[in-house]
């Protein structure tokens, strides 16, 4: 690694691990409940399953429309101009609100998806019980994200970081207990299985919003931002304008990436409970893996979108390729370890030895789809810190949508005519969802390339002029 590199990393690393630390326990409540689940029952798992791909569709949608806060006031931040960046905040919960409107709709009235995945009715009632639950949960979820994506954006992540490590700590008994069941002074809770785990979530994820607000109101940093003048601003209709023009495309593109994870988990429902809990596994070490780009993306967003709001483009291009090329070494090597640890990370998971068969020919394509999913999510941060997110949202639909989930079809049902067997069932999705996700890598780094050409032609414009 270069001195260059080296620098990039000194200054990604204060922004870049509260963020991991924070994902990483808001993934631990997902963890958590598939750990519970996998040992409550296997139709149980299989809810899960579907339900966590239904909601996760949805909300990741909204989030990533929510999440336009983010490098707009990390653009404001850098040009200095405070008060506009806290307005932004109010916008933002405005609009958080708004979406929420549309989730609930989805969430309550979750027929047409599940009639795709075509569950068993006992499967199917046990969803419908957790969507419920998380129905709930929806709007302060968005909430909270808004609190996330400005934090993000004032480069203060440790303020998020806490609340979400305190809502894991509060996650853990709260679902033990309800998808176990308990008894207190002759009173009993029934198990509740995967119904028990969105109950939880909608309780720890309403306590942290009311606290992220209270600590908008009282800490004094702040106030510099106009965040202690009162109530919620009223919302302003360009402003809103603005985070729609950069928060649709982000969130759509987030939707189809998405939407590849939840229509893999639906379509591999068909083939039956195991294949799809050996799924359940597998997206959940993704998951887990997916944090580290996650945080890097998140620091090199913040930093460059606070560059490019200071003016300073050559620091900002410099940081965004040593963002990337820092991920997708991380990501090999992260890769690499778990591929060759594959049996003792599933025994962390489950003893069941039909799951673990069903899982353990899905980890090379664990180890692939994540130097993928490193390198696109890196350079869609960048991207977005750029204010460039149309051209992003096409490129997800075609190689994460078309190649990816309609190969990954076409692979698993038998339909490629000279196709490897084993690559027949869950693995037929893997393998295209990994070839889409590297693609997607690859076109999304040379958007950045295009990026960084052209504004370097426009600063030395005026030079030459």
């Amino acid at each position: 690694m270069s001195a260059g590199h080296l620098d990039s990393l000194r200054r990604l690393l204060p922004l870049a691990w509260p963020v991991f630390v924070g994902q990483l326990a808001v993934l631990g409540y997902s963890t958590v409940d598939t750990i519970l689940v996998a040992r409550h029952s296997a139709i149980d798992l299989a809810a899960l399953s579907v339900g966590s791909a239904v909601f996760m569709t949805i909300f990741i949608g909204l989030m990533g429309v929510v999440l336009a806060v983010s490098p707009v006031v990390g653009q404001l931040f850098g040009a200095g101009r405070l008060r506009e960046a806290g307005d932004e905040l109010h916008q933002a919960i405005w609009l958080a609100l708004l979406l929420t409107l549309v989730g609930e709709l989805v969430l309550l009235f979750p027929g047409p998806l599940l009639a795709i995945a075509q569950v068993t009715p006992e499967v199917e009632a046990k969803v419908r019980g957790y969507l419920l639950a998380l129905s709930v949960s929806l709007p302060a979820n968005l909430i909270f994200t808004a609190y996330r994506g400005f934090n993000t954006a004032v480069s203060r992540p440790k303020a998020v970081m806490v609340l979400q490590v305190g809502g894991l700590a509060l996650k853990l008994p709260l679902s033990a207990l309800l998808v176990h069941g308990f008894g207190v002074a002759g009173w009993q809770v029934p198990a509740l299985g995967a119904v028990g785990c969105g109950i939880a979530t909608a309780i720890v994820m309403w306590g942290q919003v009311l606290i992220s607000l209270a600590i908008l109101r009282r800490d004094g940093f702040y106030a510099r931002f106009g965040l202690h003048d009162g109530g919620l601003h009223r919302p302003r209709l360009q402003a809103m304008r603005q985070l729609l023009k950069l928060g649709l495309p982000m969130g759509g593109a987030i939707l189809i990436e998405v939407t590849g994870f939840t229509f893999m988990a639906i379509f591999i429902a068909r083939l039956g409970a195991t294949p799809v809990a050996g799924h359940q596994l597998a997206v959940n070490m993704i998951a887990l893996m997916f944090m580290m780009p996650m945080a890097l993306g998140n620091a090199a967003g913040t930093l460059v979108a606070q560059r490019v709001g200071a003016h300073d483009a050559a620091d900002a291009r410099r940081l965004g390729w040593h963002s990337l090329e820092i991920a997708l070494a991380l990501s090999c090597l992260l890769g690499g370890l778990v591929f060759f640890a594959r049996e003792q990370v599933l025994n962390l998971y489950t003893q069941d030895p039909a799951i673990i068969a069903a899982a353990l020919p899905l980890l090379l394509w664990v180890w692939l789809f994540h130097m993928g999913d490193a390198g696109q999510t890196v350079a869609a941060f960048v991207l977005r810190a750029h204010h460039v997110a149309n051209a992003p949202m096409v490129i997800y639909a075609v190689a994460v949508a078309g190649l990816g989930l309609g190969g990954g079809y076409a692979l698993a049902f038998g339909h490629v005519p000279g196709a490897p067997q084993a690559w027949r069932g869950a693995p037929g999705f893997w393998v295209a969802a990994t070839a889409g996700l590297v693609t997607a890598a690859a076109a999304l780094g040379a958007l950045l390339a295009y990026v960084h050409r052209v504004e370097a032609r426009e600063q030395l414009r005026p030079a030459a002029d």
